[in-house]
C-alpha cells in the first residue's frame, strides 16, 4: 500500500490534507480536565461506551458494542430496525439573542435567515471571507429574537463573538446549558409519542419543526431532524448540567418496549444518506461547491431563492458560482460518491485512503467509507480531480461512471498490495426518510 502521497494536487490549499497512511495506532485516551465531559458522559459509560473521541473540545462516545460482539454493525442493525439514542451533547448550542438577532444571523450564514419562521430549524453553513466552510450546524429559531447554532466540530461560538466584537449588532452571543440527544430509527415516532404524550402531535410535526415539551418532567425543545437519514428527532434539554439523568432515564424507560439501544452516531447510515461530517468530508479550506453544498449559496434569482443582503463570503462565493457556470475550474478536487471493491469495511477508517486513476500515482482520497449491507458493496465519499461537470441545476458534480482505483489497507484488499476498482455514482447511496432533508427550501416556512 502507498504509505504517503504528495502527488494529489492540493495547491489551492494553504495546509494540505495529511495523506500519510499510518494505519491503526492503538493508544489510550487521556481523560483530563482540559477537555469537557458532557452532562451525559457518565450515562454513556453506564450504557457500555468503550471508546471515545474528542469533538468540539468535549469527549464524544463513539462505540458501545465491542468488536468481539459484532461492533458497529450491531449498532447499524438497531438503527435500521428499531430505535436508537445517541449522546450528542458535543453539538454545543450557541445562542444569539437580542433585537438584532435575525440581522446578525443573516449576516453570518449563506442562506436567508429572514425566511426561517420561529419554532423552525434549517441546515445552514457559515463561510469565511475566502468562501471556506467554517461550520455546518443546524440553526434553530426559537423566537423572533433568539436563535441557536447547534454546532458541528469547530468552535463557532468564539468566531461569532469575534464577528460582533464592536457590538455592531445588538445581540448577546454565548454558549448555553442545553445539550441534545438524538432519537433515530424507524420506531422514533412511536417512542417520541410515548415520551411527550399529548403535548404535541408528533406525527404531524414538519421536518425541521420545533416544539417546546417536557421529557422526564424537564423542559426541552424537540426537533424532527437528525444525522442518520432515518426517521428521527433531537431532544435539546434545558439546564442539562442539572437534569441530564431525568431526561435520559425517561427515554430509556419509554424505549424498552421499542427495543431502544444507546449507540454511537451512526456514521455508516449517514454516509448512505450523503450527509457530510465537518472535519472529515470538508473543512474551512473547502468551498461549498466542491463539497456538494452549492445550493446553500444564493442563486441570485436563477433558482428558488434569492438572498440580496450582504453576508460573510458573499462576493467570493457568488463569483465562484458564476465562474463555474462559465466553465472555469476555481478549485482542484470535487467531492463525489464512489462504490468500491474489497472486503467489507465495517469500521472507521484511520486514514484518508488514496485514489488513483490507474493504480499509479494518487490523484485523490477517500474521506468516509463504509460497507452497505443492503447493496452488498463498499461505498464512500471522497475527492477526485474536478473535471468541470455540472448538474442540471448548475452545480458541480463528478463524472458518473468514471473508473478509479482505491488503495485500501491489506485488511480490506482482496489481494494485498493491489488497489480495488471504484466507480463514481450519485449521492445519496440510499434515500433518507425525509428525501433531500438538507435542501429544504427557504420559501418553505
Amino acid at each position: 500500500m502507498i504509505k504517503h502521497s504528495t502527488s494529489v494536487d492540493q495547491s489551492d490549499r494553504r495546509v494540505p490534507y495529511n495523506l500519510r497512511q499510518s494505519g491503526p495506532t492503538p493508544v489510550q485516551m487521556l481523560i483530563s480536565t482540559r477537555v469537557r465531559k458532557s452532562p451525559y458522559w457518565h450515562l454513556s459509560m453506564e450504557a457500555g461506551c468503550w471508546r471515545a473521541t474528542v469533538y468540539n473540545r468535549i469527549y464524544h462516545p463513539r462505540g458501545y458494542v465491542k468488536p468481539e460482539d459484532g461492533g458497529a454493525m450491531v449498532e447499524y442493525e438497531a438503527i435500521k430496525n428499531h430505535v436508537t439514542m445517541w449522546n450528542v451533547a458535543v453539538e454545543r448550542q450557541i445562542q444569539v439573542k437580542g433585537p438584532d438577532a435575525e440581522a446578525f444571523v443573516d449576516y453570518v450564514i449563506t442562506r436567508d435567515a429572514t425566511k426561517i419562521s420561529p419554532m423552525r430549524a434549517r441546515y445552514v453553513i457559515l463561510c469565511n471571507q475566502y468562501g471556506g466552510v467554517l461550520n455546518d450546524p443546524i440553526l434553530l429559531r426559537i423566537s423572533k429574537d433568539e436563535f441557536w447554532f447547534s454546532l458541528s466540530d469547530s468552535d463557532i461560538g468564539l468566531y461569532l463573538q469575534g464577528v460582533n466584537h464592536d457590538n455592531r449588532f445588538n445581540v448577546t452571543i454565548d454558549e448555553i446549558d442545553v445539550s441534545p440527544v438524538q432519537i433515530q430509527g424507524p420506531k422514533a415516532h412511536a417512542l417520541m409519542t410515548d415520551l411527550v404524550g399529548d403535548q404535541v402531535d408528533i406525527n404531524n410535526m414538519p421536518f425541521y419543526g420545533l416544539a417546546a415539551v417536557k421529557v422526564g418532567g424537564r423542559d426541552c425543545i424537540i426537533s424532527q431532524s437528525g444525522f442518520s437519514g432515518e426517521a428521527g428527532f433531537e431532544i435539546y434539554l434545558y439546564d442539562s448540567t442539572k437534569y441530564a439523568d431525568d431526561m435520559w432515564n425517561a427515554v430509556l424507560d419509554a424505549g424498552k418496549k421499542h427495543n431502544l439501544m444507546v449507540i454511537a452516531p451512526a456514521h455508516h447510515r449517514r454516509i448512505q444518506a450523503g450527509i457530510l461530517s465537518w472535519g472529515q468530508d470538508m473543512d474551512n479550506q473547502h468551498n461549498p461547491f466542491q463539497c456538494n453544498l452549492g445550493y446553500q449559496v444564493s442563486l441570485s434569482g436563477k433558482g428558488e431563492w434569492n438572498k440580496t443582503t450582504d453576508y460573510v463570503g458573499k462576493e467570493v462565493l457568488e463569483k465562484m458560482r458564476d465562474d463555474l457556470r462559465d466553465g472555469q475550474k476555481p478549485y482542484k478536487l470535487q467531492l463525489v460518491g464512489l462504490t468500491l471493491g474489497g472486503k467489507p469495511i465495517e469500521e472507521y477508517a484511520p486514514d484518508f485512503w488514496l485514489v488513483s486513476e490507474d493504480g499509479g500515482e494518487p490523484c485523490g482520497f477517500i474521506t468516509s467509507p463504509w460497507y452497505h449491507p443492503e447493496q452488498g458493496r463498499n461505498i464512500a465519499m471522497g475527492y477526485v480531480p474536478y473535471e468541470g461537470t455540472l448538474s442540471k441545476n448548475g452545480f458541480p458534480i463528478g463524472t458518473l461512471g468514471k473508473k478509479y482505483k482505491v488503495h485500501l489497507p491489506d485488511q480490506y484488499s482482496n489481494t494485498p498490495g493491489t488497489p480495488v476498482d471504484a466507480e463514481i455514482v450519485s449521492i445519496p447511496f440510499t434515500e433518507s426518510y425525509n428525501a433531500n432533508t438538507r435542501e429544504v427550501s427557504d420559501t418553505n416556512k
